[in-house]
């Protein structure tokens, strides 16, 4: 096998193997021979058919197989003989024109992981923001559970509906005097001033008492999901079977033990302990968000393109998915595209935060356990149906990638808390409209540096879009400062995208006949 480098510019690495054909065909006899005993063919007894014959019948597809099979060699063997860490996996392809009897030509083009200076961890400075949980707030989360779980009474016959009065009622509806489907119930609760009918049938219920019959006339919405009903005008005959009036929610032991806790002060303790689960969240985040900024500032180092691009592309399909749900789509879409360089600069930040917090995982011994690991997949597969998740388990283990990518968060977060625990931490009491504030004091500033389009080390500098902003913007900029993009790193290193360079894909361009598709991840629910 001879190797030839073709291009070594910055991370980018390019080279040109050449597989003797004395060397495929020696490979293709030797498999021939491990067949042959398990080949059967009429006239000739079990392991004695001829290898010519045994050629003759399953040639072409062993000849496809040990092709692939010594690309797949070639590639470990330049990877190890070059000392290379892949960033992604190598783009291979086989030279065309390839036929048996003929030297295989393999170009292989890769990007390389950086060379990183081994960060340093000392020295950080981080303040934590606090919010201690106020027995006022524990009592209006009781009270909003108390209105979600709001109960009615009749009420006397004389009573005329008004809002927030529940109706039971009958309905039939009709369009030109025909019953429509859908448009019939009976004892259907409807509360006034819900919203919960078409605009204009709850009004006019609005001073209706028990025992009363109406014709209501409403026109369907234009854009009504019913498209046979959308725009027209309908009739709805209504019996109003009785008025109720809102009962008073009592917050006691018995309201507690209707949501199956022991008793009211149970209850609150199960209130407040999620509360403090909020709250500790956008403290994290507060705090994440420090820690990249300062990790961000103080390391500077070229990425591989591929995997900013990678990363660009996951962000831009999020904002489209997003802006196509605003109010006015259209406008979203081009506020986006004007701004498409920041979010290329997010791309940017997110990899190089995510090869940094690797390298310092790895220099520090921070690992995800096979328990660890195991609890991840397992929780993963309760997003299936029953019958695919023991798939998806299995996929999950014959696919070193895709376990990576579930490994990464978690391998992230405890690089996070390495970091939280070396960093000097002081901390300041504030109320939780102080906490939100600072971390959108925090996005305005870093949106600022990324309109700027600073250079070199600020260049990065995630885009963060203000509180006033529209919705896919400020959400899409969140998750890309939250979550630094995993490193893909190398073989034997404990990094979460390990296993991406320990395993190299087929040819691209199979001789003869191709090799069978990867088996596909079982779909979600």
């Amino acid at each position: 096998m001879q190797i030839k480098e073709t291009t070594n510019e910055g991370l980018k690495r390019a080279y040109q193997v050449t597989i003797p054909a004395a060397d495929i065909s020696s490979r293709i006899d030797a498999e021939i021979k491990k067949v042959a005993p398990q080949v059967k063919m009429p006239g000739f007894r079990p392991g004695k058919v001829p290898a010519n014959l045994v050629k003759k019948m399953h040639g072409e597809q062993i000849h496809a197989q040990t092709v692939n099979d010594v690309i797949r060699e070639s590639v470990d063997e330049v990877l190890k003989q070059k000392a290379l860490r892949p960033a992604m996996q190598p783009a291979i392809d086989l030279e065309e024109g390839y036929e048996e009897g003929k030297d295989a030509i393999v170009k292989i083009d890769l990007e390389i992981l950086p060379v990183i200076e081994t960060p340093d961890v000392e020295g950080l400075k981080l303040e934590r923001l606090t919010v201690p949980v106020a027995d006022k707030a524990v009592e209006e989360a009781l009270q909003n559970i108390a209105d979600q779980q709001k109960s009615y009474k009749d009420a006397p016959k004389s009573k005329k509906a008004a809002d927030g009065d529940q109706l039971i009622i009958d309905f039939t509806g009709s369009v030109d005097g025909v019953e429509f489907e859908g448009g019939k119930a009976e004892d259907a609760p409807l509360v006034i001033g819900s919203g919960q009918f078409i605009p204009g049938f709850e009004e006019q219920l609005t001073g209706a008492k028990t025992g009363d019959e109406k014709t209501i006339t409403v026109t369907f919405p234009t854009d009504y999901q019913a498209e046979h009903l959308a725009g027209k005008e309908a009739q709805f005959a209504v019996v109003v079977k009785q008025v109720k009036v809102e009962g008073d929610t009592k917050l006691d032991d018995d309201f507690a033990t209707s949501l199956g806790l022991d008793s009211l002060d149970k209850l609150k303790e199960l209130l407040k302990g999620q509360l403090e689960q909020e709250t500790n969240g956008l403290t994290r985040t507060q705090m994440k968000r420090q820690l990249l900024d300062q990790l961000a500032a103080g390391h500077d180092f070229d990425v591989p393109e591929k995997m900013v691009e990678a990363e660009f592309e996951q962000i831009w399909a999020q904002l489209q998915q997003e802006a196509a749900k605003d109010e006015d789509p259209d406008g979203a879409l081009k506020e986006i595209e004007a701004e498409k360089d920041d979010y290329r600069n997010i791309a940017e930040r997110r990899v190089r935060l995510g090869l940094l917090l690797s390298e310092i995982g790895q220099k520090n011994g921070v690992e995800v356990s096979q328990q660890e690991m195991s609890m991840l997949i397992q929780q993963a597969a309760q997003q299936y149906r029953n019958e695919d998740r023991e798939r998806f388990v299995q996929y999950i283990n014959s696919e070193p990638m895709a376990a990576a990518q579930l490994r990464a968060p978690l391998y992230e977060d405890k690089v996070v808390d390495f970091l939280f625990d070396k960093a000097e931490v002081t901390d300041r009491e504030v109320t939780r409209e102080e906490l939100e504030a600072a971390i959108e004091a925090d996005e305005a500033a870093e949106e600022a540096a990324a309109k700027q389009k600073a250079p070199a080390k600020k260049k990065a500098a995630a885009k963060k879009a203000p509180a006033k902003k529209a919705a896919p913007k400020k959400e899409a900029a969140k998750k890309a400062d939250d979550k630094p993009a995993a490193k893909k790193a190398p073989a034997k290193k404990a990094a979460p995208k390990k296993e991406a360079a320990e395993k190299q894909p087929a040819a691209k361009k199979a001789p003869a006949k191709k090799p069978a598709a990867k088996k596909a991840a079982p779909k979600k629910k």
